[in-house]
C-alpha cells in the first residue's frame, strides 16, 4: 500500500512538471509561433518533467519523504526514462525535422533521420574513448555506460555556462562597469543618425528620377526613327543621367551606417536607464550584489585552480565542513550533524530553482536569438537535449554538496562512476570559460568608448 501512495505522489508531481513545462512551452517559446508537430512539444514537456523529478527525488531524499525502496524504484526508472529520451528519441526527431526541411530528402525523410541518429549514435559512443569513464564491468547498454557519457556533455555544457555567468553577472551588475552617458552623446548621436537618413532619401530619389528620366528616354527613341534618329540616340545622353550603381553603392554603404548608428543609439538609450535604475534602491541592492559575485568569482576561479594543480576533490560537503572549521575556530558546542542536514536541504534547494530558473530564461533568450517559422521545431528539440543533459549532470555535480549518508542512494542508482573525474572536468572547462569570459569582457568594455569617439 505505501508504494501505491509513493507512486501516486510521484506521477502526480510528475504531470504537474509536465504540465509546467507544457505553459512554458507555448507561452513563452511558442508564443510567436503556430504549433504545427505536437510531439515536439510532448518530447520537450517530458525532458522538464523528468529532469525535474530528478531534483525532487533529491529533496525527497533529504527530507526523507517516500520510503526508501520506493524512492530506489522511482530513482532508476526517472533515469532510464530520461536517457531514452536524451539518447534516442530527441536526436531521433532532430534529424527527421532537419531532413523534412531539405527538399531533395523528403521522400526518403525517415531513411535519412535514422541514419543521422546512427551517426549521432556512433559519435556519442566514441565519446568515451578519450575520457576515463569507460567500465569493462558493465554492458554496452547499462546505465553506467550511457549516463557517463551524458555527464561528459552535460557537465562540460553546465561548466561553459557557470564560468560565463559568474563573469558576466557582477559585469552585469555593477554600476562601476556602467560607461559615462550623457543626453548631448544621445543627441549627438541621433543628430548624426537623422544626417545619414536624409542622405539616403536624398540619393534615393535621385536614382529614382534618373531611372524615370532613362525611362522617358527610351519611349522618345522609340518615337524616332530613321538614320539621324539612331545617332542621335547614341551621341546624346539625356540630362541628369548618372551612374546608379556608384550611386546605389554610396546608398548601401550609408545604410550600413545608419544600421551601426541606430544600433549604438539604442545602446546608449539603455545604458543611460541602466544608470538611472543604479540610483535606485533596487539598483543598489543589485550592485552591492555584484560586489558579492565578484568575490565569489574571484575565490571560485581561485579554487578551481587550486584542485586542477594539485589534482583535489573534496570528500566532504561544503556546508558541513564550513560548519566543522567555524565551530573548531569558535571553539563552542554546536550538533554538526543535525545543523548541517538542514542548511544542506536550504543550499541544495536554492541551487535547484536557480538552476532550472536560469537555464529557462537561457534557453528563451537563446531560442528568440537564432529561431525562425523553419527552424523553431529542430532548436526546441535541441534546447531539450541540453537542458536534459544539463540536469542530468547537475545531479552529479549536485551529489557532492550533500552530506555522506544521502549520497549512498543516488550512488547506488547512478552506478559505479568516476565522480572525481567530473569534478576536475568541471574546474577545468569553468575556469577556460571564465577567463575567456573576462578576456572577451575587457576587450568589449574597451572598445565600447573608442567606439562612441569615432563616430
Amino acid at each position: 500500500m505505501s508504494f501505491l501512495v509513493d507512486s501516486v505522489i510521484m506521477f502526480t508531481s510528475q504531470v504537474l512538471f509536465f504540465g509546467f513545462g507544457w505553459l512554458f512551452f507555448m507561452r513563452r517559446l511558442f508564443k510567436d509561433y503556430e504549433v504545427r508537430q505536437y510531439i515536439v512539444q510532448v518530447v520537450f514537456s517530458v525532458t522538464f518533467a523528468f529532469s525535474c523529478t530528478m531534483f525532487e527525488l533529491i529533496i525527497f531524499e533529504i527530507l526523507g519523504v517516500l520510503s526508501s525502496t520506493s524512492r530506489y524504484f522511482h530513482w532508476k526508472v526517472n533515469l532510464y526514462v530520461i536517457l531514452l529520451v536524451l539518447i534516442f528519441v530527441v536526436p531521433f526527431y532532430i534529424g527527421y525535422f532537419v531532413v523534412s526541411n531539405i527538399r531533395l530528402l523528403q521522400r526518403q525523410r525517415l531513411l535519412f533521420a535514422c541514419v543521422v541518429w546512427f551517426t549521432f549514435m556512433y559519435f556519442f559512443w566514441k565519446l568515451g574513448d578519450p575520457f576515463p569513464i569507460l567500465s569493462p564491468k558493465h554492458g554496452i547498454l547499462s546505465i553506467e555506460q550511457l549516463i557517463s557519457r551524458v555527464g561528459v556533455i552535460g557537465v562540460t555544457l553546465m561548466a561553459l555556462l557557470s564560468g560565463f555567468g559568474a563573469v558576466n553577472c557582477p559585469y552585469t551588475y555593477m554600476s562601476y562597469f556602467l560607461r559615462n552617458v550623457t543626453d548631448s552623446d544621445i543627441l549627438a548621436l541621433e543628430r548624426r543618425l537623422l544626417q545619414t537618413m536624409d542622405m539616403i532619401v536624398s540619393k534615393k530619389k535621385r536614382i529614382a528620377m534618373t531611372r524615370r528620366m532613362m525611362y522617358q528616354r527610351g519611349d522618345d527613341q522609340n518615337k524616332q526613327t530613321g538614320f539621324w534618329g539612331m545617332i542621335k540616340s547614341v551621341t546624346s545622353s539625356p540630362p541628369g543621367s548618372e551612374n546608379l550603381s556608384l550611386i546605389q553603392q554610396e546608398v548601401d554603404a550609408l545604410e550600413e551606417l545608419s544600421r551601426q548608428l541606430f544600433l549604438e543609439t539604442v545602446d546608449l538609450h539603455a545604458t543611460k536607464e541602466r544608470i538611472e535604475y543604479s540610483k535606485t534602491f533596487q539598483g543598489k541592492y543589485f550592485n552591492f550584489l555584484g560586489y558579492f559575485f565578484s568575490i565569489y568569482c574571484v575565490w571560485k576561479i581561485f579554487m578551481a585552480t587550486i584542485n586542477i594543480v594539485f589534482d583535489r576533490v573534496g570528500k566532504t560537503d561544503p556546508v558541513t565542513r564550513g560548519i566543522e572549521i567555524t565551530v573548531n575556530y569558535l571553539g563552542i558546542q554546536f550538533d554538526v550533524k543535525f545543523w548541517s542536514q538542514h542548511i544542506s536541504f536550504i543550499l541544495v534547494g536554492i541551487i535547484i530553482v536557480t538552476s532550472i530558473r536560469g537555464l529557462l530564461i537561457t534557453l528563451t533568450k537563446f531560442f528568440y536569438a537564432i529561431s525562425s517559422s523553419k527552424s523553431s521545431n529542430v532548436i526546441v528539440l535541441v534546447l531539450a537535449q541540453i537542458m536534459g543533459m544539463y540536469f542530468v549532470s547537475s545531479v552529479l555535480l549536485m551529489r557532492m554538496s550533500m552530506p555522506l549518508e544521502y549520497r549512498t542512494i543516488v550512488t547506488e542508482v547512478l552506478g559505479e562512476l568516476q565522480f572525481s573525474f567530473y569534478h576536475r572536468w568541471f574546474d577545468v572547462i569553468f575556469l577556460v570559460s571564465a577567463l575567456s569570459s573576462i578576456l572577451f569582457l575587457y576587450l568589449a568594455h574597451k572598445q565600447a568608448p573608442e567606439k562612441h569617439m569615432t563616430l
